[in-house]
């Protein structure tokens, strides 16, 4: 951004704002990835653009599809200026909306997922030629992508425009770039992952591509991706979280665990003990002595001193996904004294996904994590070396359009 002219220039902006929404009132429950565009648009703004933005909202068939007139409020709350929410995406009032406006103005168009060819994966030269692009690129004079959480999709709003138009990453997306990057920086040694919640395979995905790497030491688990690695290692857990790990095709990834685990059997760490629920309290018991009553919900204080010990002298610290079933207070236990003791270390700290985002508003600690990445599966892709076609166009853009004057 620090090499365009803004002043007087009409400026496509394509944010991620995608938000987990209550399928009963269709209310945003987690707006923490609209408030982190904020800084790019007030800059704008004070660089006398105006701002049309695109978004998007979940998936076509998924309860959180749905319109972006909650989104629009929030962010004008945000913003503390009206952002005009328009029900279009390239068609007549979208087209005159944009036409008409002033520097200073913010327009918000519909969900950019209603328009089906934006789901669509394609080459960058491919999404250019797709209608979005073709009727909504001539209305303006840069293209800006903020949207680093979507940046692993070549989709037309996020590969297309930067083929033909000047182009450059927004705020949130450099500051995404620039700290996921720190952790490949071989200064910043020790390097601790610390990978929980529920996605097992994208967990699997990166844990291969860290240690294939080198960017881990040691990589301390928790969740169901745990509860894989810790039959990988040959531990016997009880029937209950053997039932859950069935029931989610969990089994079918632990082949390539006992690789893992064979080919880094020091840098794989599973916790030592869990927490339970008996007689609708929690328990914490050794894993070697799991009872049969309940699933594992936790992890247990033993572990978390276990993990600390390992943590302390970190120079870098990620985390992605809670250590538990969080959904219920009682299980919420781990994740939390695992943030209290992350925040204890002098390391640079990196958290991934809402959940943990939420857990440290609650502890009041947000102040003392360097960085929350927005991004869930572009999180994945780049930390597992993965070239994001997203960025990736705005990399060939430059070099495009390099000799125009910006």
């Amino acid at each position: 951004m620090d090499d365009f002219d803004f002043n007087g220039k009409k400026v496509l902006l394509r944010v991620d704002i995608n938000s987990p929404i209550d399928p009963n009132t269709n209310e945003i429950l987690d707006d923490f990835r609209i408030k982190y565009h904020v800084p790019t648009i007030l800059e704008l703004l004070d660089k006398g653009a105006s701002i049309t933005i695109l978004a998007h909202q979940g998936r076509p068939g998924d309860n959180d599809f749905t319109t972006l007139s909650n989104h629009a409020r929030l962010l004008s709350c945000y913003l503390n200026r009206e952002v005009k929410y328009i029900e279009d995406i390239f068609g007549p009032t979208a087209k005159s909306s944009i036409s008409s406006s002033k520097p200073g103005d913010i327009i918000l168009l519909e969900n950019v997922r209603f328009y089906s060819e934006e789901v669509i994966e394609k080459m960058p030269e491919a999404q250019s030629r797709t209608f979005l692009v073709r009727f909504l690129a001539p209305l303006f004079s840069i293209y800006i992508n903020d949207a680093f959480a979507t940046s692993h999709r070549s989709h037309p709003s996020l590969t297309g425009f930067p083929m033909v138009l000047p182009s450059c990453g927004g705020r949130l997306l450099e500051k995404e770039v620039e700290s996921l990057s720190l952790i490949m920086e071989d200064s910043l040694r020790p390097s601790i992952f610390i990978l929980g919640g529920g996605k097992v395979q994208d967990s699997l995905q990166l844990i291969e591509a860290l240690l294939q790497r080198n960017i881990a030491d040691k990589i301390l688990l928790t969740g169901l991706v745990s509860h894989l690695f810790m039959i990988a290692k040959g531990l016997t857990l009880n029937r209950e979280t053997l039932r859950i790990l069935e029931g989610k095709g969990i089994y079918a990834l632990l082949p390539r665990a006992q690789r893992l685990v064979q080919s880094f059997p020091n840098k794989i760490v599973t916790p030592i003990d869990s927490a339970l629920l008996k007689n609708n309290e929690r328990i914490e018991v050794d894993i070697e002595n799991l009872p049969n009553f309940s699933p594992i919900y936790d992890i247990g204080e033993n572990t978390v001193k276990l993990y600390y010990e390992i943590i302390k002298d970190a120079k870098v610290i990620v985390v992605r996904g809670p250590a538990g079933y969080i959904e219920d207070e009682r299980f919420s236990k781990g994740s939390e004294d695992l943030l209290k003791c992350i925040i204890n270390s002098k390391a640079k700290k990196i958290l991934g996904g809402g959940h943990l985002r939420r857990i440290a508003e609650k502890l009041n600690i947000v102040d003392k994590i360097d960085y929350f990445s927005t991004g869930g599966g572009a999180f994945i892709a780049f930390l597992s070396g993965e070239k994001l076609p997203a960025i990736e166009a705005l990399i060939n853009s430059a070099k495009k359009f390099k000799s125009d004057k910006l």
